[in-house]
């Protein structure tokens, strides 16, 4: 079964990152397919506007989209060639570019939205908490906006293929398996870590692990979910932590120790805000050198 993800890239080393990360997955990930895309530079507004009246705005504004288009192109020509060295069949892979239409965020939503990808992956800009609140970042609204494609953020260097998902109980973390059950189906040999953390005062009651039966029980259901996908109870291991009142610290403390290089969860909504005190926000924030699935 095809499974299609949709990496956005640019020049960055984080670019970089998400690209051999990608690549790396594809050992745990089968039929897995890549689109490469790249949303280019903005032209200049007052050169759209003369190009209207004037021959010579005219021919200077062709002249930058099609040096944006080439160096685009040529781009995402080099990754491809880098990802077919690294044993990724050439078929596998699509390249994708375009003007900037709204920005970037929505223009790799509104991409991945129309081609029905099953995920979106792109690098960490690596902007701190108040670089973001002043100049906002692409990770930012992609995740904001993003209210049905799950979305793979990578930080760093990420040397493992070990899956964690962090699970609570709730329908977030319910759709979070749904997603990573159908992503690693058909594979005997993967190996998925279901760590629960039970809050001193969480919003879920703690998951009953010996509930293996029983359609109402999460448990249950995330059985189901994996035995469907190909995926046998004996590929799946649970780690329970109990009473604790910072969960996002403990799953990332775990991930770290068990050396897991991915890690899902999926996304609490919050009233005020997005990502608001959100379990899915802290572990965000402090992951390093690991990639995380965020599942709407």
């Amino acid at each position: 079964m095809e499974k299609k993800i949709l990496l956005a890239l640019d020049t960055s080393i984080h670019s970089k990152y998400a690209l051999r990360y990608s690549v790396e997955m594809s050992s745990v990930i089968k039929g897995l397919t890549y689109t490469l895309f790249h949303t280019q530079p903005t032209v200049s507004q007052f050169l759209k506007d003369e190009a209207k009246t004037d021959v010579k705005a005219k021919a200077d504004l062709n002249k930058a989209i099609r040096k944006n288009t080439d160096e685009a192109q040529s781009l995402l020509e080099e990754y491809k060639a880098q990802m077919i060295g690294m044993g990724i069949a050439e078929k596998d892979i699509t390249v994708m570019t375009q003007p900037k239409l709204i920005d970037t965020s929505m223009d790799i939503l509104g991409t991945g939205l129309q081609g029905l990808y099953d995920a979106i992956v792109m690098g960490r800009r690596g902007l701190s908490r108040v670089q973001e609140a002043l100049m906002g970042s692409v990770t930012s609204k992609l995740l904001e906006k993003s209210k049905v494609i799950p979305v793979w953020i990578v930080d760093g260097e990420v040397t493992s293929t070990r899956i964690m998902a962090a699970v609570d109980g709730s329908e977030n973390s319910f759709r979070a398996i749904d997603h990573l059950s159908f992503m690693v189906s058909e594979n005997p040999d993967i190996k998925i870590t279901l760590f629960h953390v039970i809050p001193r005062a969480g919003e879920y009651a703690p998951i009953n692990f010996d509930e293996k039966e029983g359609g109402e029980h999460f448990y249950a259901r995330a059985l189901d979910k994996f035995k469907t996908a190909g995926i046998q109870e004996d590929q799946i291991e649970v780690k329970v932590a109990k009473v604790t009142l910072n969960v996002g610290k403990v799953i990332l403390d775990e991930a770290k120790k068990g050396n897991y290089g991915t890690v899902v969860v999926g996304r609490r909504k919050a009233k005020k805000a997005f990502f608001e005190a959100s379990v899915s926000r802290q572990v965000l924030d402090r992951t390093l050198n690991s990639a995380i699935w965020i599942v709407p």
